[in-house]
């Protein structure tokens, strides 16, 4: 299992970093009970192990004035390899493009949006996203609200599993 070899204090680390990145190190090492040397020494390790791939900001999209968040469900014409790989790297080129995810089923990948209003999200749909080559369609959704929007892991699963395998 991916993430057993990490001890309760590194899975406590990650924990603490995931709720709150810009917490000093000195916070996060009376938090999980160690000194504050070990405790860099960690998580500086989980860092180049690839545990924590960065530190990010969350920044609230409505109020930067982008009003629109849209899920875009985009179906292609062929899934071979190569025009899997060419849509995802259109994908990371678009500005309003956030997450591009490609699945199992009937769409091949799914896209979360962000534009300011809907007439430049259409506009972006219209001349960008339909238009891309490959694409044989495509089926949005507008986010309405959204209820739950939690990052990263949950780590009290990961907790009862250590546990349940001791």
């Amino acid at each position: 299992m991916p993430g057993s070899k990490l001890d309760p204090i590194d899975r406590k680390i990650l924990a603490e970093l995931q709720a709150d990145g810009r917490m000093t190190n000195v916070e996060l090492s009376n938090r999980v009970g160690i000194s504050a040397p070990p405790c860099l020494r960690r998580v500086r390790s989980l860092e180049d192990a690839g545990y924590i791939q960065g530190y990010h900001a969350d920044v609230n999209a409505r109020e930067l004035g982008f009003e629109v968040q849209v899920f875009a469900m985009v179906g292609l014409h062929s899934q071979a390899e190569s025009d899997l790989s060419e849509f995802e790297s259109k994908a990371r080129e678009w500005p309003f493009v956030r997450e591009c995810h490609m699945l199992n089923g009937e769409i091949d990948f799914i896209l979360k949006c962000v534009a300011p209003d809907l007439s430049t999200f259409q506009r972006f749909l219209t001349e960008e996203l339909t238009s891309a080559e490959n694409v044989a369609s495509v089926k949005t959704s507008l986010v309405i609200r959204c209820a739950k929007d939690e990052p990263g892991v949950p780590f009290e699963i990961i907790e009862e599993r250590a546990i349940d395998q001791t």
